[in-house]
Order: C-alpha cells, then sequence, then structure tokens
C-alpha cells in the first residue's frame, strides 16, 4: 500500500470500525529526520506520522484510536526495490545502524509485538502517538 492510499482507504473503512478500534499505520523511522538522497520518502513519511495525529483527533470521539508505527532499519524485500545502486542501499543502512545506540538491524518480530501492543486493550489510553521501533536511531 502506497502513503497516497491511507487517506481514502482509512475514510472508506472508518465507518466500518466499532467503538475501541485501533489504526495503525507505518510510518517510519526516518520521519524526523532528513537525508539528501531521500526527501521524497522522508517527507512521505513524515505526512503519515502527521496523518496519525489529525485522523486521532477526528475519530477519537467514537473512541477510536490511531497511532503509527516507525520502525528503524528492518531486512526485508523493500531495500531491493528502492531503484537505488546496492551500494547506496548499503551504506545507507550501515549508517542507520552507526547512528542508533543499539548498533544493530531491527528483526520483523520486534514490530510485529509493537503492533500487537497497539491493537490491544493493553494500549487502550494510547492514541495519536508514533511508536518508534528503531533501536534509538530517532533520537540519536
Amino acid at each position: 500500500m502506497t502513503f497516497n492510499n491511507y487517506p481514502f482507504i482509512v475514510q472508506k473503512l472508518s465507518n466500518l470500525l466499532s467503538s475501541g478500534a485501533s489504526v495503525i499505520l507505518n510510518a517510519s523511522a526516518v520521519n524526523a529526520k532528513g537525508a539528501a538522497t531521500g526527501s521524497i520518502y522522508f517527507a512521505t513519511k513524515a505526512a503519515v506520522r502527521s496523518f496519525a495525529r489529525s485522523l486521532a483527533a477526528e475519530l477519537g470521539e467514537r473512541h477510536i484510536r490511531v497511532n503509527a508505527i516507525s520502525p528503524g532499519i528492518v531486512r526485508t524485500e523493500f531495500q531491493g526495490k528502492m531503484d537505488l545502486p546496492k551500494e547506496a542501499v548499503e551504506g545507507f543502512i550501515d549508517a542507520v545502524r552507526q547512528a542508533a545506540p543499539l548498533h544493530r538491524d531491527g528483526e520483523a518480530v520486534e514490530i510485529a509485538k509493537a503492533v500487537v501492543f497497539l491493537a490491544s486493550d493493553d494500549s487502550s489510553y494510547m492514541t495519536a502517538n508514533d511508536l518508534a521501533i528503531d533501536g534509538g536511531y530517532m533520537n540519536s
């Protein structure tokens, strides 16, 4: 799903959401950073983060929570689809890894556990948040 679809998908599905539902949007740990080669991608992820806050305000009266997750580097097939030279991608990944206090890639299961938390009643008082799961990258 591309960012451009988020507003339309959530708008079409919002009437199907019951009180207490949870919407979780996928942003990225780069949403508060900047890089010369990633301006479009970084900006769209910042827009997703902002969209989550605005949507939380719109759906809050119905007790529907909206949050975003911002994963750091997690090895997926996506990195191979960025239309960038492999060396550039690996250089960026290494720079992020070195900047993050944990100095490692994340695992998909670590992101999944955070999503399960946001979808559960354990996060019933959380909305309009951006949950960074990035080894500390956004705060470095």
